[in-house]
């Protein structure tokens, strides 16, 4: 079965929602930021997940992503029918949902090759950089063998941007398809 998933920071949801009909959302935002939810998405098939992008714990007051965090994008990402995308979002869409992303297509299709995947979502989005607390808790949680880590390390940081660029990220059948920035 394809899948896609769309990535993007949270000033493009409303139109990514609407453009890809999507119907499921993961937001990745630090507590205490308010945002509407896009109307095509329910209540209940929307994951909202409190953290700072962060790598480290113990950085002040801030929230660190941990393995509850990436628990819940997997459990969420399996219950995910596939017919529609499924929407990830951060504040700015570089680093912690592009990670989400990588941890759900992992989660729904683990044939996956990690060094395919992570080369589509580079070719997708020049600057995402995927938070590498998250990438490395999941590495764990999906059993990756540190492969999903070494991939991420293998294309290094993107470049800068002040917000990323919507993108799709497809994948199918055990190798990533293709990727379109959209």
């Amino acid at each position: 079965m394809n899948a896609t998933i769309a990535v993007a920071p949270l000033s493009r949801i409303g139109e990514m929602a609407a453009k890809h009909h999507c119907t499921r959302m993961i937001s990745l935002m630090a507590g205490g930021h308010d945002f509407h939810r896009p109307g095509l998405i329910a209540a209940e098939d929307h994951l909202v997940l409190h953290m700072n992008d962060i790598a480290f714990k113990g950085t002040g007051d801030l929230i660190a992503p941990d393995a509850r965090h990436v628990d819940q994008i997997i459990a969420f990402a399996r219950a995910w029918d596939r017919k529609t995308p499924l929407l990830i979002h951060c504040w700015m869409g570089v680093s912690r949902s592009p990670a989400a992303a990588l941890i759900a297509a992992l989660a729904v299709n683990p044939d996956l090759d990690e060094s395919a995947l992570v080369t589509a979502l580079r070719s997708a989005s020049p600057s995402a950089t995927p938070n590498r607390r998250l990438v490395g808790l999941a590495d764990q949680r999906l059993e990756r063998g540190n492969r999903l880590t070494e991939a991420v390390r293998m294309i290094g940081r993107g470049a800068d941007c002040g917000e990323n660029l919507p993108f799709l990220l497809n994948f199918d059948a055990g190798e990533a398809l293709n990727s379109d920035t959209k």
